[in-house]
């Protein structure tokens, strides 16, 4: 199967598990997400209509938005964000989709230029290990509200990754009780970034409004060695 095949095939999927939740496949954002792999492929991908593009490290984001910087694409940085790169991702980035402590969102203010205005989202942790990226739920509204006073920062919504030891559904159901507590701090911050290939359909029931579909669609990563 192709990249044209693969992409069809899972905008299918979303198509089914769209209308399975009520919902319109319309205002379900999928974004293919092309870690490891090359420009060339973001090219292809782009002549197959998508504008949505995800990266999680930031090397790669800034190299792949340079050298395709005339694409009409949207970049979203969905990885771990470090304050010592904050200014290299916004560079790049539309969208950063993993804001999970406040010296990391000050880090990305203080990196303005102008006044331009970057889209982020607070990063949820729903596991129990501290370590993992994101915020914890009883923190994120401090969080999002943190967020909120920084002018050069626009509050979109929220992201969490399903926990390995959880099912889906239930997981995103509690995102779901999170983004609804957020959104009482903004209104407008109604974007639910979750679901990726194994677990999309639970997300999407749930209220999803952006998907991370990687190798699904992209084929699979390059040997990096």
């Amino acid at each position: 199967m192709g990249l044209a095949e693969r992409l069809t095939a899972i905008d299918e999927r979303i198509a089914v598990a769209a209308r399975a939740a009520g919902r319109e496949q319309e205002e379900i954002t999928r974004i293919v997400v092309t870690k490891f792999h090359p420009g060339s492929l973001v090219r292809d991908l782009r002549a197959l209509g998508v504008r949505e593009v995800g990266e999680n490290r930031q090397q790669e984001l800034s190299a792949k938005q340079t050298e395709l910087a005339a694409l009409d694409l949207t970049w979203h940085f969905i990885g771990q964000g470090q304050t010592n790169k904050a200014a290299a991702i916004r560079r790049s980035a539309d969208v950063v989709h993993s804001v999970d402590r406040e010296r990391f969102a000050d880090a990305l203010h203080r990196a303005a230029e102008s006044d331009d205005v970057l889209d982020v989202l607070v990063q949820i942790n729903l596991t129990d290990d501290p370590g993992r990226g994101g915020v914890a739920p009883m923190d994120a509204v401090a969080l999002a509200e943190h967020v909120l006073s920084l002018p050069s920062l626009r509050l979109r919504g929220v992201m969490a990754v399903a926990p390995l030891d959880e099912e889906p559904a239930a997981a995103f159901a509690r995102l779901r009780d999170i983004a609804d507590a957020v959104r009482v701090a903004d209104p407008s911050a109604s974007w639910i970034s979750a679901g990726m290939t194994g677990d999309f359909a639970e997300a999407i029931a749930a209220g999803a409004t952006h998907l991370r579909i990687g190798s699904a669609i992209t084929g699979p990563r390059p040997d990096r060695g």
